[in-house]
């Protein structure tokens, strides 16, 4: 008689097997051992997955908050580079205001001095011309950002002013800009060039 049919006539009988014996597994006592073991590999390949999971994405935020500051500085950059070339523009470009307002203050003082004499119509269109060319040079910085100012009758700032010399007032207290020889101008509030003055002492 085979053995299973043997141990299987024992259970029947109540017969519990020799002592020391080992006891066979049954089928579902093996296919529910395997199945626990499954669901530990399982549940190990899970834990894998998302620590695998998790650093992807602390790299991807990390990749993000990388790129977010070298955006920020790219455009940081890109602002100051911008501020610098105009006001490289601006520099090159006040003395053609200068001398186009050293221009007109001329036509104006010899129209003072002559008054009686009737200028010719090619002059007046080229004063005009003048007039034109400078109104929109100025028009145009003062859309960059730039501005002039003229600090006469105010008090001397060596951050905004530079003194060509000083001169006696009787009228005004020392320290005072009693003339403006050159116009001062500024970018967005910082000086591009101090205004040119004299100053009372």
């Amino acid at each position: 008689m085979p053995d299973h049919e043997q141990a299987a006539r024992s259970e029947r009988a109540g017969d519990s097997p020799p002592a020391g014996a080992k006891r066979k597994e049954t089928e579902a006592e093996r296919a529910g051992r395997e199945a626990e073991q499954q669901v530990e590999r399982d549940l190990d390949e899970l834990a894998e997955t998302k620590r695998e999971r998790d650093e992807y994405l602390e790299l991807a935020q990390r990749t993000r908050a990388d790129f977010e500051n070298y955006r920020k500085r790219v455009a940081n950059e890109t602002s100051e580079a911008r501020a610098r070339g105009k006001a490289e523009l601006a520099r090159e470009l006040l003395p053609v205001i200068d001398n186009l307002e050293r221009a007109l203050q001329t036509d104006v003082d010899a129209r003072a001095r002559d008054s009686a004499t009737r200028l010719g119509e090619r002059h007046e269109a080229l004063v005009r011309g003048v007039e034109l060319v400078h109104k929109e040079l100025r028009d145009r910085l003062e859309s960059a950002g730039v501005e002039a100012f003229d600090p006469t009758g105010e008090p001397f700032d060596p951050q905004l002013h530079e003194a060509l010399s000083t001169q006696p007032s009787e009228d005004t207290e020392a320290g005072i800009v009693l003339e403006t020889v050159e116009k001062g101008y500024r970018l967005n509030g910082q000086v591009l060039r101090p205004a040119r003055v004299v100053v009372s002492r």
